[in-house]
Parts: structure tokens; sequence; C-alpha cells
């Protein structure tokens, strides 16, 4: 094809038969799926479950589309639906068909890269490839049901999670132990249950089947745990354990799944930066920021109450002397953590001034933290707490390394250091006790109400007087007042210059 002008390149490329426009082209296979899908009886109404990554990725692979609708035979319905839908979408690239209520039909929709002139014939071929994994899986899923997966646990030892971390088997002990320890504090009714899972979870790994679909472990473990007729929470923790893939990806529905998933995890997370194995700016190699963002997102989405830091220290002990369980490890891990945590709240668009202002005070309980940002960004509205936000910089800056708060009301000679006293020591009692609720924002709003009182401290009072007992008497004061403040976050980061 010869252009003889850049206004001439794609006509001249689609009389050839190439759609160079990715849109115009992603149009054609979607009018091609539809079409195809259309010209098949499948008894009922039938369409295309349209995968938007397999989309993009076969509207890449073809220069002009043809589809083409094929079937195949009723009894590899038997099959997992996710066995299937990986069997067509991810090594055939075909999407398949489904009923009105999203349940598979025996078909699918192939999208070729030219214009057929034997359809019939191009379906049949479409056919055969297909017939032939599907009675592979078939074949490994009738084979894998005849042994029951906790007869297939002992085999995990040959498995090596990680040559210093020693085997999947011992990384599956680690793991009930881990889920037995979490379902104590958070949620004792899932105990037996999600510890049944924890040691089932990684049984599916010596299967056929996800020997030949790695993509499938634990749905494939849920499966089997289905049919050797464990308890259905068992089941489908299982099956949920490794959600969410990605970020954005869905969670587990049962407590069950979330539990053992954040165990599986926290051990992987522990046991890798117990041997120094932590990431680098350029290697990850077992996804430990995914892995991170994963535990943030199902203790949020659960709502549980949970301290990093202790799970942490007790994951580190149950390696025992395989890895350095020192609090420096712990400490790299919870800074790891609140790294991934804090680029997550900026991406959903959290207001990141509040993020950094909690998390440079505190980081353990993650549901606990986003009290506190959601707290401090709402009360960032008020005006009053810009100027209290001022005032609490001028604080930090005055007080500098000062931690005493012992304050002697006889040494007081101004009217401004006597008023902000007295009313910093009743807002305390009130304070104190909203925190012990996680009212955060009742206790900002409290807190308000020291703006004047600071503000006529400062007006007034002279803080670095030659006399040390009472230049000590009022930076314990204003220590005092800082410390309150700081048991919410650090404000002055929030403060408008």
């Amino acid at each position: 094809i010869e252009v003889s002008t850049g206004s001439s390149y794609e006509k001249l490329l689609e009389k050839g038969s190439v759609i160079p426009d990715f849109e115009t082209r992603k149009q054609m296979v979607l009018g091609e799926i539809k079409k195809a899908v259309a010209s098949t009886d499948f008894d009922q109404e039938a369409e295309v479950f349209i995968d938007d990554g397999l989309l993009t990725t076969v509207t890449n692979l073809v220069e002009i589309p043809f589809g083409v609708c094929g079937r195949f035979d009723d009894k590899f319905l038997e099959l997992p639906d996710e066995v299937l839908v990986t069997s067509m979408r991810q090594h055939q690239k075909y999407f398949p068909v489904i009923d009105q209520k999203g349940a598979l039909l025996p078909g699918f929709v192939a999208v070729n890269n030219t214009q057929v002139t034997n359809p019939e014939l191009t379906r049949e071929g479409h056919e055969r490839v297909l017939r032939a994994r599907l009675e592979d899986a078939y074949f490994f899923f009738e084979s894998d049901k005849k042994i029951q997966l906790a007869d297939r646990i002992e085999q995990l030892s040959g498995i090596i999670f990680q040559a210093k971390l020693g085997s999947i088997k011992e990384k599956t002990e680690r793991i009930v132990k881990l889920t037995r320890l979490l379902c104590e504090g958070l949620n004792p009714d899932a105990t037996d249950a999600a510890c049944r899972a924890a040691l089932l979870c990684k049984a599916d790994l010596i299967s056929d089947m996800v020997g030949e679909f790695p993509s499938l472990q634990g749905l494939m473990g849920g499966a089997y745990a289905a049919h050797d007729h464990e308890n259905e929470a068992v089941s489908v923790a299982i099956k949920e354990h490794y959600m969410p893939l990605r970020a954005d990806s869905p969670l587990p529905s049962s407590p069950e799944g979330t539990l053992v998933g954040m165990a599986d995890r926290i051990d992987t997370i522990a046991g890798c930066f117990g041997i120094g194995q932590e990431p680098t700016g350029t290697a990850d190699p077992f996804g430990l920021r995914r892995l991170s963002l994963a535990v943030i997102h199902l203790i949020e989405k659960s709502g549980y109450v949970l301290s990093l830091k202790d799970i942490f220290q007790k994951a580190l002990a149950l390696y025992g002397e395989r890895v350095n369980g020192s609090s420096d490890t712990v400490d790299m891990i919870m800074e790891f953590i609140k790294r991934r945590f804090i680029n997550d709240c900026v991406r959903r668009g959290m207001d990141s001034r509040a993020v950094d202002a909690v998390t440079s005070v505190i980081f353990s309980d993650v549901n606990d933290c986003l009290e506190r940002i959601e707290a401090l960004s709402e009360l960032r509205q008020d005006a009053t707490f810009d100027v209290l936000a001022g005032s609490f910089k001028r604080i930090r800056n005055i007080v500098k390394d000062n931690r005493e708060t012992a304050v002697d009301p006889t040494l007081f000679s101004e009217a401004a250091e006597e008023d902000l006293w007295s009313l910093f020591s009743e807002i305390k009692v009130v304070v104190e006790d909203r925190l012990e609720n996680n009212d955060y924002r009742g206790s900002l709003r409290s807190m308000l109400a020291l703006k004047d009182p600071v503000d006529r401290f400062f007006d007034d009072v002279m803080v670095m007087t030659d006399d040390e007992r009472v230049r000590d008497n009022r930076l314990n004061i204003l220590t005092s007042i800082g410390n309150l403040i700081l048991a919410v976050g650090d404000i002055s980061k929030m403060h408008t210059d």
C-alpha cells in the first residue's frame, strides 16, 4: 500500500483490510461478537460476557475482525465456571456465552484476524482446539476429586515457599496459628471454619488442575472443598482468601476468607522482612507492596480494630530462629506499610495534609487512622481550625524537646495563663473521655475552644522569661496543650501559611 498523503492514510489501509484506528476496530469487534452470538441458537436468549481486558487484547490482535460463535459439549458445564472461562479467555482469547442471568452456556465467540470465507469451517477449527483444552481440564477435575484436600496437605512439604522460610506446609501451619490469633481478637465465632480453611487453603497447589492453570489456585481449592463436603464457610474462605488480586479488585465476601487472607499475607510480609528480603526500588519478587495494600483494604472493609504492630510481632515469632524478629524488623515493616497506606489514601482523594497529620503521629490501627483523617478533614472546613493549627505550630516551635507537663498554678502571674490553664483543665477531662470512645470529631471541636485563650496567652505572656521556674512552668502549659492535640494528630501540618 502506497500512501501519498497523510490524510489518505486511514482510508488506504481500510481498503487493504486493515483498520488502523483502535476505537473503530474495538467497535467492530463488539459488533462482530454480538452478530455471531445472535446467529447461533442456544434455545434461549444468549449474550456474550465482555471482559474489558480481553476486549482490549483482542482489538490489538486483529487488523479487521470477523466473529464466529462455536459450541462445546454440555458435559463441560460440570466444570467450575472459572475453569471454563480461563480455558476460553486466557488461553484461546475466546469470549464466553452466557444466559440472561449470567450463567454460562455451552458456547463461545472467537474473533478472527481476517474476513472469513468459510465460517463453518472456521467455527469447527475453533471448537476442535477448545475441545482438546476442555477435555484435559475435565480429566484433571475428575482425577483431582479422587483425592481429598485434607489428604494432600502432607505433600505440601515438597513445595518450597522460600529457601530460608521453609515449605508451603510450614507456611500453612503458621497461617493456621495466625488465623486463630486473628479470630480470637476480631471474630471468635469464625474461629473453627477459618482455621479449617487455613489448614486446607494451599492444598490445591498439589492438584493437576492448578498445575495446568496456576491462576485457578484458591478457586479450585474452594471447589474441591465443596466436593469433599467441607462446611460451606470453609470452601468459600478457601476460594476467597487470595482476594483482592489487585488494588481495586473485589474483596472477600466472608469473614473467614478475610481472616485467612490477612493471615496468609501477614505471614509472607513478616517472613520476607525477617530475612532481609524487603522490596527495593527495582525489585519486589514476592509482591509485598501489593500484599500490604491488600491487608490494609481487608482490615478497612471489615472494620476490624487491629494493632498491626502487635500482629507482626507475633507473626515474626512464629518463624522462630529462621528470621530476625527484632523490634527493628517490626519498625521496618510498619514504616513500609505506612507508606502504602499514605499513598493509597492520597490516591483515593483524601486530604493529604490530614493524612500526614495523623500518620506522622500514629500508625498501627488502620481504621482508627481513617477515623482520625476523616475527622481532621471535616474540621478543616472550620475557619477556627486553621487558626488553632497555626497556634499549635507555634507551640511546637516554642516547646521544642520539652516533655515535662507538671504545672504549678502558684507560679502564675498573668491572667492569660490562669485563664488558659483553667479552661484547658476542663477541656482535657472532656477530650480524654471522648478519645476513649474514638470520638475524634468531638475531641477536636472541644479543643477549638482553646483558640482564643491560646492567642491571648501568646499576646500577654512572655514564655521565655528570665525566671527559670516560671519559664519551665509556662513551657509545661504549652506542652500539655500540645500533647492533648497530638492525641488526635499533628494539626500543625494542616496550617495554611
